[in-house]
Order: structure tokens, then sequence, then C-alpha cells
């Protein structure tokens, strides 16, 4: 190269460094005419055009030196902003209503994204409101300031605002549209568009999700490894829920919390349970009424069965939720909830008293309620484990009564609680009074591959000991690529929540983990070399 060129370089790297890009090709070619020939202009424009390009071909690439150290989420600002979609109703059935659309609510911020190469943080929105689950799920905003990412909270059709029908979204035939196969496809078509519409063709995305939420992470993986690059599975129970495994299983691990703590915990629950069943076998439904603060008298055994899942509800709920601090996550715990069910029911004079106080920790945190509603604050449904309230819980019963397999029961020898069976006959029974369906047992399996998964790559699967839906999901690593991580003190999900003071070693350790694979995965993606 000619030397007076390369000193011009250097002089314009100087100016650079000190005034940036822009500031440095003014100085070559703005009034540089004063004085000068015309020539001697055209001559120095050239030279600093020569520079612009020799800047394209020179200056490095991007680098990604994002730390996987994770900075507290209560440190970083969400900054969401709530946006809808267009997105097609009936992805699979061209004639029955053509290219009709729906608006599908997402939350996302670029904050703290490297625009056009950072990855695509992209939570697949369970069976609730988004913004709960955006609330609850820090890792991933932690995750994405130390990447570099572009965050998504995707609402699942039918949940929260995504009501495809308005109102009328939960009549039949409406509802019909609410599957786990339309719901991935929503999120395909959203992650494929955003990607454009926001410059980030490039970019490689990574699911993540909790739960039924972690299913579907799997699920994207599984179907649409074209779009998704990896996907981060925390407390996905993709086996129970396709009707494998041991319907005895998930309450015999809700009891097996609290049996940890103390065993006498386990028996004092039983005891309460069984005076319960001895007055309901006499008819004293008085005492029953007065026992537990029931707001009307019982009067029948349909009454009893509805009492006995209203207070198994509030042992599962304290199970999954069992956090080492106080949280405001489907609805409002204590720190380590169990502890406090136990020592309510090891301290009390009466079982049947001491039981209704500790339900009082799921049901009446507040201290508010005089007395219990037995059907306003519970509600039967075809998930055992209870669907929630509102119009939510009508989404989700619906997909329990198609796809999503809960043949789950209580029997009061494996486990704490009365004996209740939920059996495939119950189910259909159910389902077909309630929405007109019968469920299709091993559809799910057969559409999302069950327990062969190892042909699949890319996915981790994260569960708590602490968590009874832990054991319904894959607890050891399949290869290399589908890993297994275990958190010995984590309950549902622990691992998506924001970090916290209180956090076990356990949960830091395997957050660590997760963004060192999740950094893996983004390179790989871009086939850098590693």
């Amino acid at each position: 190269m000619n030397p007076t060129l390369i000193n011009l370089i250097k002089i314009y790297h100087q100016i650079n460094r000190i005034f940036g890009f822009h500031q440095a090709l003014l100085y070559f070619c703005v009034d540089l005419t004063d004085g000068v020939s015309v020539r001697m202009a055209t001559l120095w424009l050239f030279l600093g055009l020569t520079l612009l390009f020799l800047r394209g071909k020179t200056e490095a690439r991007p680098v990604e030196n994002y730390s996987n150290e994770i900075t507290s989420h209560r440190d970083l600002s969400l900054d969401f902003k709530e946006k809808y979609f267009k997105q097609i109703l009936d992805h699979f059935n061209y004639n029955s209503l053509g290219n009709g659309t729906y608006d599908q609510r997402y939350l996302i911020t670029d904050k703290y994204w490297k625009k056009g190469y950072g990855p695509i943080f992209f939570y697949t929105g369970n069976e609730g409101d988004i913004s709960e689950f955006a609330r609850n799920s820090g890792f991933m905003v932690e995750l994405a300031a130390a990447q570099g990412a572009l965050l998504i909270f995707a609402e699942h059709r039918y949940y929260g605002k995504s009501l495809p029908f308005g109102k009328n979204s939960f009549k039949i035939p409406e509802v019909g549209l609410l599957t786990v196969e339309q719901a991935l496809a929503d999120y395909a078509v959203m992650i494929t568009e955003l990607k454009e519409e926001l410059g980030g063709q490039t970019c490689p995305v990574i699911v993540f999700g909790g739960s039924y939420g972690g299913m579907l992470s799997v699920y994207m993986r599984i179907r649409y490894p074209n779009i998704v690059a990896g996907a981060l599975a925390a407390s996905a129970p993709i086996l129970s829920t396709a009707g494998l495994g041991d319907p005895r299983q998930f309450f015999q691990d809700v009891t097996a919390d609290f049996e940890k703590f103390n065993p006498a915990c386990r028996d004092a629950v039983q005891g309460a349970f069984q005076k319960l069943n001895t007055l309901a076998q006499q008819k004293d439904y008085i005492r029953i009424q007065s026992a537990f603060s029931l707001c009307k008298t019982p009067s029948s055994p349909k009454d009893i069965h509805q009492l006995n899942g209203f207070l198994r509800n509030a042992f599962t709920m304290m199970a999954m939720l069992d956090y080492p601090y106080s949280t405001h996550f489907m609805g409002s715990m204590p720190a380590f909830p169990v502890k406090v069910a136990c020592e309510i029911m090891l301290n009390g004079t009466d079982l049947m008293s001491a039981l209704r106080d500790t339900v009082g920790i799921v049901y009446n945190n507040t201290g508010e309620l005089t007395c219990y509603d037995l059907y306003s604050l519970y509600v039967e449904c075809a998930d055992p484990t209870g669907c929630g309230l509102g119009f939510n819980s009508y989404a989700w019963d619906y997909q329990a009564c198609t796809e999503i397999e809960m043949c789950f029961e209580s029997n009061n020898v494996t486990d704490m609680f009365p004996a209740m069976p939920f059996t495939e006959q119950q189910r259909e029974q159910y389902c077909l009074n309630r929405w007109g369906v019968v469920p299709r047992p091993g559809w799910l399996k057969t559409q999302f591959w069950g327990n062969d998964l190892s042909t699949a790559s890319n996915i981790i699967f994260s569960n708590g000991d602490l968590d009874p839906w832990a054991n319904g999901g894959i607890r050891k690593s399949l290869s290399p690529s589908l890993i297994a991580i275990t958190i010995p003190e984590g309950a549902h999900h622990l691992d998506l929540r924001e970090s916290n003071p209180a956090d076990p070693e356990s949960v830091i350790v395997a957050r660590k983990k997760e963004a060192e694979i999740i950094a893996q995965w983004v390179k790989t993606a871009r086939k850098e070399p590693l």
C-alpha cells in the first residue's frame, strides 16, 4: 500500500478513536477546498471514501464478549411493551375460517439487545396471563442483560387477553381451535415475522418455558428446529401429561415434600382427613361446617368430595411453590410454605381445625375471609391438580379434556390424602358432559415423541426435587445435547425465577450451567468457531 495512504489511515484512526468515525471523515472531507485546488479537494474526498471502504473491510464484526455472570433481576429495568400480533385463527384448515385472524398479545423489550446480532429469548406462554409469567421469570431478563438478547413473552391462545373469539371463545365449537399444535404454530409464525420486522433474521432463537410452557418449549424444538436453536424446559412434565408413568406418583410426591420436613406432618394431615371421613360417614355435616369454617353446611357426598378436593389442592399448591422466600405467583405464599404448613399442623390442638388453618395459607393469606365458599374457591375439573379460576381455568380444563392427560389419583395408602380416583372412564364421562368431546389417550405421545426423544437435540430439562411435577419429566440426560439438570432444593421452575439472596446454592449452580449451555447453542447456531 502507498506510504502516503498508510500515514493518512494512521491519522484517520487517531481522529476516529477520539471523535468517532463520522467526525474523522468530516475532518478529511469538509473545508479542505479552502486554499487548495478543486483537483486536490476531489483527491481528499476520494481518500475519505477510500477510508470508509477500508473501515468496512478491516473493522472487526461484533464480538460476543457477554458475561455469563448474572445480575440480579431486581437491579434491572423490565421496560416491557405490550403489543398485539395479527395471528392466524386456524393454521391447518384453509376452508373453515380462511385467513381469519385474532389479536395475540406479547410483551417485548429490546433494552439489552445487540440489535441484529444478539440472540432472541422467547418465552412460550402457558396456561395463564402472560404478564404473570414475565414477572416471575426474572432469570430470562438477567440472562438477556448478560448475553445481549431481545426478550419476547408470547401469550398462549385462549389465555389472558389472547381470546380468539372474545367472550365467545369458550363456546362450542369456537373452543375447538385450542390445541397444542395451533399454539406452537402461533409461536412459529410470530417468531418468523417479528425477526423480519425487527431486523433479526440471523439472530438465533432460544425458547424458554416453565411447567406446561416448558413442555411447549420442548415441542417447539422438536417441531420447528429450523426456527428454534435450543430450549430450556423448566419443570416440564412431558411424560406424565402424555399418559406415561404411575397415576399415583403426583400425590405421592406432594406427600413426600411434607414428609421430608417431618414424618409426623404426613401423619397429622392423614389423621385429619380420616377424621373428616368418619364425620362424613356419620353425616355429621354441621360439625364439618364448624370445623372447617364453611359458608354453607354440606348436605351430600358431592359436597364432601368437593371439600376433599379443595383441601388437597391447597397442599398441591404449597408443594409446587415451596420457594425459600415469599412470592406472589398463583397467589401469595410465605417463604417455605411446606414448613409453615407443617408447623401449623403439628402445633394445633385439634387436627381438623389445624387442617383448616393450614389450607388458609393458600385460600386466606390475608385473613379477610370469615368462611370458605367451597365452590367459588376451588373448581373441580379434568386436571386433578387444579385448573384455577376464571376464563383461564376453562381453557385448561378443555385442554385437559383433549390432549393433556392427567389421570392422577390419591389413595390414602401411598399418599396422605383421601382416596379420590380419576380413571380414564371418569375423565371421558366428565369431558363428554362438559365439552362434548371424547379424549384421545396417547395422542400427545404420538405427536411429540413421549419418552423416545433420542433423536432430538439442544434441550435442557431442569427439575427441582421439591417439585411434585419433577418425576413426570426427564430426570436423566439422554445425550450430550439433551441435558437434565437437577436442583435438589428447587420447587416448581425455581431456576426461571429472578436471583434472590435466599436462593440455595443448587439453583445458582443450575442457572450458571444453563447460561453457559445457551451461550454455546447461540455460538453454534451462528456457525462461529467455538
